[in-house]
């Protein structure tokens, strides 16, 4: 999507995020548990996804993940993208993000969150660009700022990203450097 297709707050206000933070169900997953005859958990992640996480961090955008689930999966996926700020088993979301702000002596204008359900329009309420992804329950899309056309697992996560990029006048330059697995 060009940037000029968006509204100008919108622009305006992603134009300024320099953390971007996500949930993960719903978000980087299409939201359903899979679970394995041996009771293992299984998760589905979008490539495309992926390369929009690198690359946000190879332009200057940090990458937080705050989910109220603990995953393997979830931590595994995170490390392969080199993501290091990754908060698992948080079922207050909003303390967890007030110390991450702390930590990274960030306001909360200057990140946007992306999320799916009921838990996570505390954080929505507070950032400076609150995004809910195409099938988020009706409360968190009418607490966004923006809505994604793609379902969370079906590359929402990206559009999200083209969008900080695009915003930020990054989408072009980055383009010509490798970015490595995704």
């Amino acid at each position: 999507m060009p940037s000029n297709d968006l509204p100008a707050v919108i622009r305006d206000r992603a134009a300024k995020v320099r953390l971007a933070v996500f949930d993960v169900d719903g978000v980087l997953t299409d939201g359903r548990l899979w679970y394995s005859e041996d009771g293992h958990e299984l998760k589905s992640f979008h490539v495309h996804d992926g390369l929009g996480l690198k690359r946000l961090r190879a332009n200057g955008i940090e990458v937080a993940i705050i989910t109220a689930r603990i995953s393997h999966l979830v931590a595994k996926r995170m490390a392969d993208l080199g993501v290091i700020h990754v908060y698992q088993g948080q079922e207050d979301k909003l303390a967890c993000f007030d110390q991450l702000l702390h930590a990274m002596q960030l306001s909360a204008a200057d990140c946007s969150y992306t999320g799916d359900d009921l838990p996570d329009i505390g954080v929505m309420t507070q950032v400076g660009l609150a995004i809910a992804v195409a099938n988020a329950h009706p409360a968190v899309a009418a607490r966004a700022h923006w809505q994604t056309r793609r379902e969370g697992g079906a590359g929402a996560v990206r559009e999200v990203c083209d969008l900080l990029l695009q915003a930020q006048g990054k989408a072009d330059a980055e383009l010509a450097r490798p970015l490595g697995r995704h």
